[in-house]
């Protein structure tokens, strides 16, 4: 039987205080991840997390000498080499942490080119959690890093917190962005979590097409009202192909058409 490596999951923490809600974060990400990656494949799963405060004197000795000490030389080597990603950061001033952003300048912008990844921060607030959106997804996507689609912001009030009847609790968001980034991680494009269709999903029906009328050349489609109506495809067509008739003011409707979008509401 062939040896195999195992997978290597990353976290990065920003957090600054000892205990840090922002690691906390990072570690119930990682085990989501490696959780579902552990139930989906064989290989083993490595976890490795990087605490940036341990950091912060090498990071700032790096940005002005140019030379990387070993300590923060592995951490780089770690994030870049790491099959999946996460990055978590305390917010500060809306926007991510100075010694978060101060890290990931260090990373030359073609080395996370197609890593999954999972964004994530904490504040004291709700209201801050835009900085997702804002600034931590167009700085991954300058990097060339694929961001997962679920990103997960915990405030001070959604720890213990399981949520309401209109958003998921903070547990439900982490497994599902975990799930993601595993899926990610295994080449896999299928969310990482599974849930029943509700009223935004249009209670899981599809709507109806609405059937053709006469042939493509009518450029006409059935309206609500089952009364045909001339479709955008028509085109600037003139003439019996374009379903139009002549009459004494030029080509017009026949009798019994009206004008109308195709995408009109039913």
């Amino acid at each position: 039987m062939f040896a195999t490596s195992p997978l290597r999951i990353v976290a990065v923490s920003a957090g600054l205080s000892q205990p840090s809600s922002t690691r906390l974060l990072a570690d119930r990400l990682a085990a989501a991840a490696r959780e579902r990656l552990a139930a989906d494949q064989d290989r083993n799963v490595d976890v490795h997390v990087i605490e940036l405060r341990d950091l912060a004197v090498d990071i700032a000795n790096h940005l002005v000498s140019g030379f990387p000490p070993a300590g923060l030389r592995e951490a780089i080597d770690a994030v870049t080499e790491a099959d999946g990603l996460i990055a978590v950061t305390p917010v500060f001033t809306a926007s991510y942490s100075g010694l978060f952003k101060s890290f990931f300048d260090l990373i030359d912008h073609t080395a996370l080119t197609g890593k999954p990844v999972v964004i994530a921060a904490t504040g004291g607030t709700a209201r801050h959690s835009l900085v997702l959106e804002h600034a931590l997804r167009p700085l991954f996507a300058y990097l060339r890093a694929v961001t997962v689609p679920t990103s997960v912001y915990a405030a001070s009030e959604d720890w213990g917190s399981s949520g309401d009847e209109y958003t998921e609790g903070l547990p439900s968001r982490i497994r599902r962005a975990g799930g993601e980034l595993a899926s990610a991680v295994l080449g896999r494009t299928v969310s990482g979590a599974s849930r029943t269709p509700g009223l935004d999903d249009g209670g899981g029906r599809a709507r109806p097409l609405r059937a053709a009328a006469r042939g493509p050349a009518a450029g006409l489609t059935l309206g609500p009202e089952a009364g045909p109506v001339l479709g955008p495809e028509a085109g600037p067509a003139s003439g019996p192909a374009a379903g139009l008739t002549r009459g004494p003011a030029g080509w017009g409707l026949p009798s019994g058409l009206r004008v109308g979008r195709r995408d009109r509401p039913a």
